[in-house]
């Protein structure tokens, strides 16, 4: 789903720039706009956006989506910040102070407060910070300019790494997006920025478009932002819609995405005898991680507990779908747990995020979490085999019984464990898994 970050100058409220930005939307088929100074005077009804509805905001900020979905949760914490709840992704739209250093540094440091206060929630930070996130984003002719001052920069970077951010434009060479002339020198910045978490960066690419701010179909003087992240979004319900895109531009109306019930559970295999991954295990670490207990975290229907019983393990087994028989546990402290195939059936990073936090707070200080998932190239063969849908960053494997396939390999894994608190084990024995991919994981003794 293409999402369009841009500073538009205050000149939605004029019919030709409003007319170049609806066409550059078209153009690239973006989904959801997010302006920083969209019009003015800031609190006027907002201008009209052809196939867009409005969602939120005002002259400093403002939103718009696609009208074929549904509006997203728009909310504002503070002028100069949006909240927006995309699915699983949160989003914190932002037009930081143009005037005050002062004032920037201490919106940064809210921003961190915002960003922690849903602890391994997916993120993206996007619009105009107002500033040059390092020396050379910001030139005042051939000199560095002195407009970012160190205190922004550290707070900048305080954000990153408590939220574990990337600022995914920041190449060797700067890509200025921001160009004036201010008392007859070149004033150039890289102030219109996408901070993303770390673990969604390979998934989602972000361009940088100077185009709308040259030429005839200009609609603003900085450049645009269009992230493409792993995203379906919910369709507008048809009462919503008065005249849907699909009958103006004579597009499939079935290929809309259009919500279904998740069903995980529906991906379990019936097993008469233990997974190889669960003889792995016990082949290959219980011995050398001297593991006596063991929790099946998202067990199914409990093949692979009895294979740890069978084993002489204390072993328990847990899956929240209630049908399986094998309620949450009292028991934690576990010296190990594992998660096998539950990652890449769960629709979504946030969803992943939470499993794995969930299976961490059953292991004990020092503990470990092994997790096996499918590989992307087993998944990548099989939808095309099948021919499933793509949803979000992965596919419906049944859109009918509602349930979703991904890929995920050892390097997702690890990032993913990374936000449950999870850290790789240094010298765990490598499992003999062919076709899959695992990451052998521990939890910091406190």
């Amino acid at each position: 789903m293409l999402l369009a970050s841009v500073n538009l100058n205050k000149r939605l409220g004029a019919s030709g720039a409003r007319s170049n930005l609806a066409a550059w939307l078209r153009e690239h088929g973006a989904k959801i706009v997010l302006a920083q100074e969209p019009f003015k005077p800031a609190d006027r009804t907002p201008p009209a956006l052809g196939g867009f509805t409005f969602v939120g905001g005002d002259g400093h900020l403002a939103a718009w989506v696609s009208e074929d979905l549904a509006p997203p949760t728009v909310s504002t914490p503070a002028p100069w910040v949006q909240r927006i709840e995309l699915e699983w992704l949160l989003v914190l739209h932002v037009h930081l102070d143009a005037y005050g250093g002062a004032s920037r540094a201490a919106q940064l440091a809210e921003l961190v407060t915002m960003a922690t206060a849903e602890p391994g929630c997916p993120l993206l930070v996007c619009g105009d910070f107002n500033l040059a996130p390092r020396p050379a984003d910001g030139r005042f002719g051939e000199e560095t300019s002195a407009f970012t001052t160190e205190a922004e920069r550290q707070a900048l970077q305080q954000l990153m790494q408590v939220a574990g951010l990337v600022d995914t434009t920041a190449d060797d060479v700067p890509v200025f997006t921001f160009e004036r002339i201010f008392n007859g020198k070149p004033s150039r910045f890289r102030c219109d920025l996408a901070l993303l978490s770390d673990h969604l960066t390979a998934t989602t690419t972000v361009t940088v478009d100077p185009s709308v701010r040259s030429g005839s179909a200009a609609f603003t003087d900085h450049s645009a932002l269009l992230i493409d992240l792993p995203l379906t979004l919910q369709a507008a319900e048809p009462d919503d819609v008065l005249f849907a895109m699909s009958e103006l531009t004579g597009a499939d109306p079935a290929s809309t995405p259009t919500r279904r019930e998740y069903q995980p559970h529906k991906t379990a295999m019936s097993r008469q005898a233990p997974s190889p991954a669960s003889r792995a295990v016990t082949e290959h670490l219980t011995g050398p991680l001297d593991v006596r207990s063991v929790l099946d975290h998202g067990c199914g229907r409990g093949a692979d507990v009895a294979h740890y019983r069978s084993a002489g393990l204390n072993a328990e087994g847990f899956d929240p779908h209630d049908d399986f028989g094998w309620p949450r546990p009292q028991q934690t402290g576990f010296d190990l747990v594992t998660s096998m195939f539950v990652l890449n059936v769960l629709p979504d990073p946030w969803q992943r995020i939470q499993a794995l936090t969930d299976a961490a707070s059953f292991a004990r200080p020092g503990g470990h979490v092994v997790v096996v998932t499918r590989s992307p190239e087993e998944i990548t063969k099989a939808a095309a085999d099948g021919g499933w849908t793509a949803h979000h960053d992965g596919f419906w494997s049944s859109q009918s019984k509602g349930t979703f396939q991904r890929g995920i390999d050892p390097g997702e894994i690890t990032a993913l464990a990374r936000r449950a608190g999870l850290v790789p084990a240094a010298g765990a024995p490598v499992l003999t898994l062919p076709g899959v991919c695992h990451a052998v994981l521990t939890k910091p003794e406190a």
